[in-house]
Parts: structure tokens; C-alpha cells; sequence
């Protein structure tokens, strides 16, 4: 059984508790949260222990789990990595790069494993497309929320938009090239909405527009490739391809088309989309990651790299 200490207990904390303990190979020996309203309603509700000290709760586990603020990820994730326990981390890795670059190296020097929460890679639709052979050449991402207080210690980029910027450097096998963006800050300190344009190495481009003052909720992602395109749902979780029917195209609907090359068949499909628990997925992945000696789905490394092209995002908007 593999100990797990879980630091955070606030809203999203809570939903991870709720998977812990519905997660086989794991032992759910507390949690440490300084609140002390939140962390006596937590132990009552939920029947587990709270720890009094953060050194005490990594001392006592396996692995951690820190869903605290973001600027508190850097000071607990050190600790557990020095002490040489697993982590995982709520996206984005860390408050600024040279707390996540320090990180980096921590990590693998220690030769623990260490998961970033990007849920999305385990969102049920983006895995419908995973076997797809992506290899799109435009990208347009629209991640639109109401406003919510909660979250926005940090910028819309790093609150919203890095979920899309993790799932389009996993998919797009190339190097960013440039990167533009515009920003507003309306109802925080901080960008509340803003319009990116990533140009990569191989020509691939994305648009992003992230927003978290909207009057409804949007999590869509395009992908546009040669002979095809994708559409990935994921608020309501649903996948949709269309593209040039090939011999091997079954249950499709098909329509004809007339170009200057002749008639083109198009078929229009919708691949089955897995009944999953994002967040309980994801939380089983560190747990393989960590029974089998693997890599993990998302490790430090993408937690990086994410967290570097949101901060070349934020540069960009500032000089603006």
C-alpha cells in the first residue's frame, strides 16, 4: 500500500479526497491544512486524520498530494522531493520558473516521481482522439468560464489557459517557434481574458482564447489537419472527426462533395468517448507511475514546459 498525505483541503481538495479513497493500492493517512475551520470539518466529514505539522504528514507518507495556492507549491513539493517522496502537484507546477527549475532538477536528482495536474490529458474526449494520428496543423482553443473568485491568486493564463497549452505541446511533436498575445485585466490584477497565437517549429499554428469573466462556459479545442479535422468537447465531453473516407471508414455518416479534384467523399464519425473519472484517472496514473517505476502521464518536465510558454504568454501581455 502506498501512503498518501494530501496538503489542501480547500474546494478542489476535497474532490481528490473523495478519489483517494476510492483508489486501490493506496492508503489515505491524512492531510495537513492550516485552516483550522476547514481542517476540523474535513476530519469530521471524512474520518481521517489531521496532521499538525507539514513536515510530520511527509515524514508519515509515501507521496503527497499538494492542491494548496500556487504560491505554496514550491515550499511543500521541495520538502517531500528532499525527503525523497513522490509528489503530486496541482497545475502549474510552481509560482515562477525558477521555483519550477528548481524543481525540475530536484526531482531528477532524487529519482521520484512527480505528476502535474493537467486533468484535461485524462478528459474523457481528449482520449477518444489520442489514437487518431493527430497531426494538425492549426489549433484553435476557446476555455471560457463565469468569474470566480477562487483561482485568481494567479492569471487566467495560468488558471485556465495552461490546460490547453499542456494538451497542445502533447499533441504538436515540434518546438514553439514565436509566441503573441494580447491581454485584459478587468475584474482582477491580473489577465482576466487573452487572445494567443503559438507558431511552432513545424508550422503547426494555435489560437487560444482564454476567458474567466464569460457569461457561459466554453472548453472547446479544432484541430485542423491535412484531410481532416477534429473537434474535441471537453465540458461535454465529446469528440467528432471529419475527413476523407477511406475504404477502412466504418459506422460513419458519409456525404459527397464536389471539388475541382472531382467528387470527395466525407465522413463524419464520432469515436466512442471512455466513461472515466478524469481526476480519479489521473491520480491512478501517479499511482502506476509509481508501483510499475515508470514515467508518469504528465511529469515535471510537461509541467514545465507548460509553465515556460504561459510565462513567455505573460511577458508578452506585460510589454504590451
Amino acid at each position: 500500500m502506498i501512503k498518501i498525505g494530501v496538503f489542501g483541503t480547500g474546494h478542489l481538495g476535497k474532490f481528490h479526497l473523495n478519489n483517494w479513497k476510492e483508489i486501490a493500492g493506496v492508503d489515505l493517512i491524512g492531510f495537513y491544512d492550516p485552516n483550522d475551520e476547514t481542517a476540523n470539518a474535513v476530519a469530521s466529514e471524512y474520518g481521517i486524520r489531521r496532521f499538525e505539522s507539514e513536515d510530520e504528514l511527509i515524514e508519515a507518507a509515501d507521496a503527497i498530494d499538494v492542491v494548496t495556492p500556487t504560491n505554496l507549491h514550491f515550499a511543500v513539493c521541495e520538502r517531500a522531493v528532499r525527503k525523497g517522496k513522490h509528489v503530486f502537484v496541482e497545475k502549474p507546477l510552481a509560482n515562477t520558473m525558477q521555483e519550477a527549475e528548481t524543481l525540475v532538477k530536484l526531482v531528477q536528482e532524487s529519482k521520484v516521481k512527480m505528476q502535474v495536474g493537467h486533468v484535461e490529458r485524462f478528459n474523457p474526449a481528449f482520449l477518444a482522439a489520442k489514437d487518431l494520428h493527430l497531426n494538425p496543423m492549426f489549433i484553435e482553443v476557446h476555455r471560457l468560464a463565469q468569474f470566480n473568485p477562487r483561482g485568481t491568486e494567479v492569471s487566467v493564463i495560468l488558471d485556465l489557459m495552461i490546460h490547453d497549452i499542456d494538451a497542445i505541446l502533447s499533441i504538436v511533436k515540434s518546438e514553439v517557434r514565436t509566441v503573441s498575445a494580447s491581454g485584459v485585466a478587468v475584474l482582477t490584477d491580473t489577465p482576466d481574458i487573452a487572445n494567443v497565437r503559438i507558431e511552432f517549429h513545424n508550422g503547426c499554428v494555435a489560437n487560444l482564447t482564454s476567458s474567466r469573466i464569460s457569461m457561459k462556459k466554453m472548453r472547446k479545442m479544432r484541430l485542423f489537419q491535412k484531410d481532416a479535422y477534429i473537434g474535441i468537447d471537453f465540458l461535454d465531453k465529446k469528440t467528432e472527426i471529419i475527413k476523407l473516407k477511406e475504404a477502412s471508414d466504418t459506422g460513419t455518416f458519409d456525404f459527397d462533395i464536389e471539388t475541382k479534384q472531382g467528387v470527395k467523399t466525407i465522413a463524419m464519425a464520432a469515436p466512442a468517448v471512455p466513461q472515466v473519472n478524469a481526476m480519479r484517472l489521473e491520480l491512478e496514473s501517479f499511482v502506476q507511475a509509481i508501483q510499475n517505476d515508470t514515467v508518469p502521464v504528465v511529469n515535471e518536465i510537461d509541467g514545465y514546459r507548460a509553465m515556460e510558454v504561459a510565462h513567455q504568454i505573460l511577458q508578452k501581455i506585460n510589454k504590451a
